[in-house]
């Protein structure tokens, strides 16, 4: 043995990665990429119900074509809790409306297609972590809610690299730019 190999605190090496993937493994990596999906759609729903008003959430008289503000209802009637004034003071303004709907719709898109992971975790935990910040405390907790859980999972998203299943994750780390800029993978 050697003497690094006899010190009990020397560095050991990293296990192993198997050749071949276990059945686990790829159903794993298939639940993660649903879930990615998923909750892409959730923004990308978002953004076009309060776009065109699909009747879900946002009528057509109020969709944002039609002159409707898509963060006015919700700032305006559900901020509570220590951030109410803020809120209730940008709820309609238009740079608001702008940098929520194109967030919206950026995060969605980057999510189902499985690029830029780490901007779009990043970006979309901000949103949930700000949304959650609308609605403190929320309603059926003293402090944890779906947004806290949500912005928690898209991160673990990123750092798993959820994107290169069904997704284009694989081909945007090829790109020059993502392999100059690791950072927009």
């Amino acid at each position: 043995m050697t003497a690094m190999a006899e010190h009990p605190t020397a560095p050991k090496t990293a296990p192993a990665v198997p050749a071949v993937e276990t059945t686990a493994q790829k159903a794993a990596r298939y639940v993660w990429a649903g879930v990615r999906i998923a909750l892409g759609w959730t923004f990308l729903w978002a953004f076009l119900d309060k776009t065109f008003g699909l009747g879900h959430e946002t009528a057509e008289k109020n969709a944002w074509i039609n002159g409707g503000s898509p963060t006015k209802g919700f700032l305006a009637n559900a901020a509570t809790g220590p951030f109410q004034d803020f809120y209730n003071s940008v709820a309609g303004d238009a740079w608001a409306d702008w940098l929520f709907m194109i967030g919206l719709a950026a995060i969605g898109t980057a999510l189902i297609l499985g690029i830029g992971m780490r901007i779009a975790a990043a970006a979309g935990s901000v949103l949930y972590v700000m949304m959650w910040t609308v609605v403190l405390p929320p309603d059926n907790n003293p402090f944890l809610d779906d947004h806290l859980i949500n912005a928690g999972v898209l991160v673990g998203l990123a750092l798993i690299g959820a994107g290169t299943t069904l997704g284009l994750g694989r081909w945007w780390a090829t790109l020059p730019i993502v392999k100059r800029e690791p950072w927009l993978k």
